[in-house]
Protein backbone atom coordinates (compact mmCIF):
# COMPACT_ATOMS: atom_id res chain seq x y z
CA UNK A 1 0.00 0.00 0.00
CA UNK A 2 2.59 2.44 0.82
CA UNK A 3 4.48 1.92 -2.07
CA UNK A 4 1.32 2.25 -4.65
CA UNK A 5 0.75 5.58 -2.05
CA UNK A 6 4.75 6.40 -3.22
CA UNK A 7 4.14 5.88 -7.09
CA UNK A 8 0.83 7.99 -7.25
CA UNK A 9 2.17 10.74 -5.39
CA UNK A 10 5.51 10.83 -8.00
CA UNK A 11 2.78 10.60 -11.04
CA UNK A 12 0.50 13.38 -9.83
CA UNK A 13 4.54 15.14 -9.10
CA UNK A 14 5.33 14.26 -12.34
CA UNK A 15 2.42 16.13 -14.24
CA UNK A 16 2.76 18.96 -11.96
CA UNK A 17 6.05 19.69 -13.20
CA UNK A 18 5.32 18.34 -16.16
CA UNK A 19 1.61 20.38 -17.08
CA UNK A 20 2.94 23.54 -14.78
CA UNK A 21 1.03 23.79 -11.31
CA UNK A 22 -0.11 27.47 -10.72
CA UNK A 23 1.72 27.21 -7.31
CA UNK A 24 4.37 26.17 -8.57
CA UNK A 25 4.21 28.73 -11.76
CA UNK A 26 3.77 31.90 -9.17
CA UNK A 27 6.65 30.77 -7.18
CA UNK A 28 9.05 30.53 -9.83
CA UNK A 29 8.05 33.67 -11.48
CA UNK A 30 9.98 35.89 -12.68
CA UNK A 31 13.14 33.07 -13.31
CA UNK A 32 15.23 35.72 -15.00
CA UNK A 33 14.70 39.52 -16.20
CA UNK A 34 11.80 41.13 -17.10
CA UNK A 35 11.92 43.08 -20.09
CA UNK A 36 9.32 45.75 -20.29
CA UNK A 37 9.17 46.92 -23.93
CA UNK A 38 8.05 50.61 -24.77
CA UNK A 39 7.41 50.89 -28.56
CA UNK A 40 8.75 54.68 -28.81
CA UNK A 41 11.54 56.41 -28.71
CA UNK A 42 13.04 57.71 -25.02
CA UNK A 43 11.66 60.28 -23.57
CA UNK A 44 7.96 60.58 -24.39
CA UNK A 45 5.33 60.23 -21.85
CA UNK A 46 4.79 56.41 -22.45
CA UNK A 47 8.69 55.95 -21.48
CA UNK A 48 8.77 58.08 -18.42
CA UNK A 49 5.53 55.56 -17.12
CA UNK A 50 7.55 52.61 -17.81
CA UNK A 51 10.37 53.57 -16.13
CA UNK A 52 8.59 54.89 -13.23
CA UNK A 53 6.76 51.95 -12.53
CA UNK A 54 10.19 49.51 -13.66
CA UNK A 55 12.16 50.61 -11.23
CA UNK A 56 9.25 49.29 -8.23
CA UNK A 57 8.84 46.45 -10.14
CA UNK A 58 12.18 45.01 -10.01
CA UNK A 59 12.10 45.23 -6.59
CA UNK A 60 8.42 43.61 -6.06
CA UNK A 61 9.63 41.02 -8.31
CA UNK A 62 13.28 40.60 -7.16
CA UNK A 63 14.41 40.48 -10.48
CA UNK A 64 15.57 42.95 -12.81
CA UNK A 65 12.83 44.80 -14.92
CA UNK A 66 14.70 46.57 -17.84
CA UNK A 67 13.28 48.80 -19.89
CA UNK A 68 13.52 48.25 -23.92
CA UNK A 69 12.84 51.30 -26.52
CA UNK A 70 11.97 49.74 -30.01
CA UNK A 71 10.35 52.68 -31.60
CA UNK A 72 8.94 52.70 -35.25
CA UNK A 73 5.87 52.14 -36.95
CA UNK A 74 3.47 54.31 -35.14
CA UNK A 75 4.53 51.57 -32.00
CA UNK A 76 3.80 48.71 -33.80
CA UNK A 77 6.76 47.07 -34.05
CA UNK A 78 7.42 47.65 -30.52
CA UNK A 79 3.97 45.54 -30.08
CA UNK A 80 4.76 42.51 -32.31
CA UNK A 81 7.69 41.59 -29.75
CA UNK A 82 5.65 41.25 -27.36
CA UNK A 83 2.97 39.72 -29.29
CA UNK A 84 6.08 36.56 -30.49
CA UNK A 85 7.77 36.67 -27.33
CA UNK A 86 7.37 33.09 -25.38
CA UNK A 87 4.73 33.48 -23.51
CA UNK A 88 6.00 33.44 -19.84
CA UNK A 89 5.41 37.00 -18.97
CA UNK A 90 9.43 37.97 -19.11
CA UNK A 91 8.51 40.49 -22.13
CA UNK A 92 5.81 42.81 -21.12
CA UNK A 93 4.26 45.90 -23.08
CA UNK A 94 3.30 49.37 -21.73
CA UNK A 95 1.33 50.60 -24.39
CA UNK A 96 -0.73 53.69 -24.89
CA UNK A 97 -4.09 54.29 -26.19
CA UNK A 98 -2.34 54.32 -30.35
CA UNK A 99 -2.32 50.51 -29.27
CA UNK A 100 -6.18 50.64 -30.19
CA UNK A 101 -6.19 52.78 -32.77
CA UNK A 102 -3.50 50.96 -35.04
CA UNK A 103 -5.98 47.82 -34.82
CA UNK A 104 -8.17 49.47 -36.83
CA UNK A 105 -5.76 52.41 -38.61
CA UNK A 106 -3.22 50.00 -40.21
CA UNK A 107 -5.20 47.26 -42.77
CA UNK A 108 -1.99 44.56 -42.31
CA UNK A 109 -0.44 44.35 -38.65
CA UNK A 110 2.04 41.59 -38.10
CA UNK A 111 0.48 40.46 -34.68
CA UNK A 112 -3.56 40.49 -33.54
CA UNK A 113 -4.14 43.01 -30.89
CA UNK A 114 -6.60 41.36 -29.13
CA UNK A 115 -5.79 37.76 -29.77
CA UNK A 116 -1.94 37.78 -29.14
CA UNK A 117 -1.80 40.51 -26.42
CA UNK A 118 -2.78 39.90 -22.84
CA UNK A 119 -3.92 42.79 -20.61
CA UNK A 120 -2.50 42.78 -17.32
CA UNK A 121 -3.42 46.29 -15.65
CA UNK A 122 -4.47 49.95 -16.84
CA UNK A 123 -1.36 52.05 -15.88
CA UNK A 124 -2.36 55.37 -16.03
CA UNK A 125 -4.79 57.96 -17.52
CA UNK A 126 -3.51 61.40 -19.22
CA UNK A 127 -5.86 64.20 -20.43
CA UNK A 128 -5.25 65.71 -23.84
CA UNK A 129 -5.64 69.59 -23.51
CA UNK A 130 -6.79 72.33 -26.27
CA UNK A 131 -3.93 74.98 -26.60
CA UNK A 132 -3.86 77.81 -28.86
CA UNK A 133 -1.34 80.38 -29.71
CA UNK A 134 -1.63 83.51 -27.54
CA UNK A 135 -2.52 85.39 -30.94
CA UNK A 136 -5.69 83.36 -31.49
CA UNK A 137 -8.83 86.01 -30.17
CA UNK A 138 -10.50 82.93 -28.45
CA UNK A 139 -9.83 82.83 -24.68
CA UNK A 140 -12.88 80.20 -24.13
CA UNK A 141 -13.74 77.50 -25.83
CA UNK A 142 -16.99 78.88 -27.23
CA UNK A 143 -15.03 81.59 -28.97
CA UNK A 144 -13.22 79.64 -30.29
CA UNK A 145 -15.82 77.26 -31.44
CA UNK A 146 -17.36 80.47 -32.97
CA UNK A 147 -14.25 81.52 -34.26
CA UNK A 148 -14.03 78.48 -36.45
CA UNK A 149 -16.96 78.55 -37.75
CA UNK A 150 -16.65 82.45 -39.01
CA UNK A 151 -13.74 81.13 -40.80
CA UNK A 152 -14.05 77.80 -42.37
CA UNK A 153 -11.30 75.97 -43.03
CA UNK A 154 -8.15 79.08 -42.36
CA UNK A 155 -7.55 78.15 -38.58
CA UNK A 156 -4.52 75.48 -38.83
CA UNK A 157 -4.29 72.40 -36.47
CA UNK A 158 -1.42 70.63 -35.59
CA UNK A 159 -0.67 66.98 -35.10
CA UNK A 160 2.04 64.65 -34.59
CA UNK A 161 1.15 62.95 -37.92
CA UNK A 162 -1.54 61.23 -39.91
CA UNK A 163 -3.41 58.73 -37.37
CA UNK A 164 -1.41 60.05 -34.58
CA UNK A 165 -3.47 60.16 -31.62
CA UNK A 166 -3.26 63.60 -31.41
CA UNK A 167 -4.65 63.91 -35.04
CA UNK A 168 -7.32 61.13 -34.27
CA UNK A 169 -8.72 63.43 -30.82
CA UNK A 170 -8.65 66.26 -32.95
CA UNK A 171 -10.64 65.00 -35.63
CA UNK A 172 -13.15 63.20 -33.15
CA UNK A 173 -13.59 67.02 -31.64
CA UNK A 174 -13.90 69.00 -35.22
CA UNK A 175 -16.90 65.90 -36.34
CA UNK A 176 -18.40 66.53 -32.97
CA UNK A 177 -18.38 70.25 -33.30
CA UNK A 178 -19.10 70.22 -36.64
CA UNK A 179 -16.23 72.83 -37.48
CA UNK A 180 -14.18 72.70 -41.01
CA UNK A 181 -10.23 73.50 -40.21
CA UNK A 182 -7.21 72.78 -41.84
CA UNK A 183 -5.07 69.94 -41.00
CA UNK A 184 -0.95 70.79 -40.85
CA UNK A 185 0.97 66.94 -40.00
CA UNK A 186 3.98 67.07 -38.32
CA UNK A 187 6.53 63.61 -38.14
CA UNK A 188 5.97 64.08 -34.26
CA UNK A 189 3.80 66.25 -31.16
CA UNK A 190 6.92 68.09 -30.51
CA UNK A 191 7.25 69.55 -34.15
CA UNK A 192 4.03 70.52 -34.13
CA UNK A 193 3.77 72.45 -30.39
CA UNK A 194 6.95 74.00 -32.18
CA UNK A 195 5.24 75.45 -34.76
CA UNK A 196 2.48 76.20 -32.39
CA UNK A 197 4.75 78.37 -30.26
CA UNK A 198 5.91 80.29 -33.22
CA UNK A 199 2.33 80.90 -34.74
CA UNK A 200 2.01 78.90 -37.50
CA UNK A 201 -0.71 76.52 -36.14
CA UNK A 202 -2.89 78.09 -34.44
CA UNK A 203 -4.48 75.23 -32.23
CA UNK A 204 -3.08 71.49 -30.91
CA UNK A 205 -4.72 69.27 -29.33
CA UNK A 206 -2.00 67.94 -27.61
CA UNK A 207 -0.90 65.20 -24.28
CA UNK A 208 -0.42 67.42 -20.94
CA UNK A 209 3.53 65.77 -20.99
CA UNK A 210 4.28 67.92 -24.11
CA UNK A 211 2.32 71.22 -24.08
CA UNK A 212 2.00 71.88 -20.03
CA UNK A 213 5.82 73.76 -20.13
CA UNK A 214 4.88 76.29 -22.09
CA UNK A 215 1.03 76.46 -20.62
CA UNK A 216 2.81 77.28 -17.39
CA UNK A 217 5.34 79.88 -19.04
CA UNK A 218 2.32 81.65 -20.60
CA UNK A 219 3.59 80.68 -24.01
CA UNK A 220 0.65 78.64 -24.96
CA UNK A 221 -3.42 79.56 -23.86
CA UNK A 222 -4.94 76.43 -22.43
CA UNK A 223 -8.44 76.45 -23.27
CA UNK A 224 -9.87 72.88 -22.30
CA UNK A 225 -9.28 69.24 -20.86
CA UNK A 226 -10.55 66.36 -23.08
CA UNK A 227 -11.83 64.27 -19.77
CA UNK A 228 -15.24 63.60 -19.04
CA UNK A 229 -14.89 65.11 -15.56
CA UNK A 230 -12.26 68.62 -14.54
CA UNK A 231 -8.79 67.14 -14.47
CA UNK A 232 -6.87 67.30 -10.57
CA UNK A 233 -4.07 69.18 -12.32
CA UNK A 234 -6.47 71.83 -13.96
CA UNK A 235 -8.89 72.19 -11.88
CA UNK A 236 -10.44 75.97 -12.89
CA UNK A 237 -10.04 74.62 -16.60
CA UNK A 238 -13.45 73.54 -18.24
CA UNK A 239 -13.80 70.04 -19.93
CA UNK A 240 -14.12 70.08 -23.96
CA UNK A 241 -17.51 68.01 -23.29
CA UNK A 242 -19.04 71.44 -21.06
CA UNK A 243 -17.44 73.88 -23.55
CA UNK A 244 -19.98 73.58 -26.35
CA UNK A 245 -19.20 69.63 -27.41
CA UNK A 246 -21.48 67.28 -25.19
CA UNK A 247 -20.03 64.05 -25.08
CA UNK A 248 -16.30 64.88 -25.95
CA UNK A 249 -14.18 62.69 -24.27
CA UNK A 250 -10.42 61.37 -25.18
CA UNK A 251 -8.50 61.16 -22.38
CA UNK A 252 -5.11 58.81 -23.67
CA UNK A 253 -4.11 56.10 -21.62
CA UNK A 254 -0.87 53.79 -20.74
CA UNK A 255 -1.48 50.11 -19.51
CA UNK A 256 0.63 46.97 -19.21
CA UNK A 257 0.23 43.59 -21.35
CA UNK A 258 1.84 40.17 -21.81
CA UNK A 259 2.43 38.12 -24.23
CA UNK A 260 -1.27 36.01 -25.23
CA UNK A 261 -1.34 32.57 -23.39
CA UNK A 262 0.40 34.02 -20.30
CA UNK A 263 -0.51 31.75 -17.13
CA UNK A 264 -2.98 32.96 -15.30
CA UNK A 265 -0.90 33.15 -11.76
CA UNK A 266 1.58 35.12 -13.57
CA UNK A 267 -0.72 37.75 -15.29
CA UNK A 268 -2.44 37.78 -11.42
CA UNK A 269 1.18 38.38 -9.72
CA UNK A 270 2.00 41.10 -12.64
CA UNK A 271 -1.11 42.82 -11.71
CA UNK A 272 -0.92 42.56 -7.55
CA UNK A 273 2.41 43.83 -7.76
CA UNK A 274 1.69 46.87 -10.19
CA UNK A 275 -1.58 47.71 -8.26
CA UNK A 276 0.51 48.12 -5.10
CA UNK A 277 3.27 50.27 -6.75
CA UNK A 278 -0.14 52.19 -8.83
CA UNK A 279 -1.52 52.75 -5.47
CA UNK A 280 2.00 54.21 -3.65
CA UNK A 281 2.13 58.03 -2.27
CA UNK A 282 5.76 58.45 -4.31
CA UNK A 283 4.07 57.04 -8.06
CA UNK A 284 1.58 59.16 -7.50
CA UNK A 285 3.58 62.28 -6.79
CA UNK A 286 5.31 61.39 -9.68
CA UNK A 287 3.09 60.94 -11.93
CA UNK A 288 0.75 64.11 -11.36
CA UNK A 289 4.00 65.96 -12.04
CA UNK A 290 3.65 64.50 -15.31
CA UNK A 291 -0.07 64.87 -15.59
CA UNK A 292 -0.77 61.65 -15.08
CA UNK A 293 -3.49 59.80 -12.78
CA UNK A 294 -2.84 56.53 -12.12
CA UNK A 295 -5.45 53.85 -12.63
CA UNK A 296 -4.76 50.60 -11.97
CA UNK A 297 -7.68 47.67 -13.13
CA UNK A 298 -8.19 44.09 -13.25
CA UNK A 299 -7.12 42.69 -16.52
CA UNK A 300 -10.82 41.79 -17.62
CA UNK A 301 -11.31 45.44 -17.04
CA UNK A 302 -8.68 46.32 -19.57
CA UNK A 303 -9.56 44.43 -21.82
CA UNK A 304 -12.91 46.20 -21.97
CA UNK A 305 -11.29 49.70 -22.48
CA UNK A 306 -9.32 48.39 -25.42
CA UNK A 307 -12.15 46.59 -27.08
CA UNK A 308 -14.36 49.65 -26.83
CA UNK A 309 -11.57 52.49 -27.21
CA UNK A 310 -10.58 49.95 -30.92
CA UNK A 311 -14.43 50.43 -31.89
CA UNK A 312 -14.56 54.09 -30.83
CA UNK A 313 -11.46 54.82 -33.45
CA UNK A 314 -12.51 52.30 -35.76
CA UNK A 315 -15.61 54.90 -36.42
CA UNK A 316 -14.12 58.38 -36.20
CA UNK A 317 -11.06 56.78 -38.75
CA UNK A 318 -14.19 55.62 -40.96
CA UNK A 319 -16.18 58.88 -40.64
CA UNK A 320 -12.85 60.76 -41.90
CA UNK A 321 -11.78 58.47 -44.34
CA UNK A 322 -8.04 58.19 -42.64
CA UNK A 323 -5.46 56.09 -43.93
CA UNK A 324 -1.99 55.32 -42.45
CA UNK A 325 0.76 56.57 -44.62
Amino acid sequence: MGRNRAAVAAMVGGLMIAFGCPATVAQQYPARPVRLMVPFAPGGANDVVARIVAVRLSDALGQPVVVDNRGGAGGTIGADIVAKAPPDGHTLLIASMGLAVNAVLYSRLPYDTLKDLAPVTMVGEQPNIVVVHPSVPAKSMGELLALARSRPGQLGYGTGGIGSTSHLVTVLFLLMAKVDMLHVPYKGLGPAITDLLGGQVQLVVSNVSTALPHVKAGRLRLLAVTTRKRFPLFPETPTVDESGVPGYESSGWYGMLATAGTSKPVLDTLNRETTKILASAAVKEQFGAQGLEPVPTSPAAFGTVLRSDIEKWRKVIQAAGIRAE
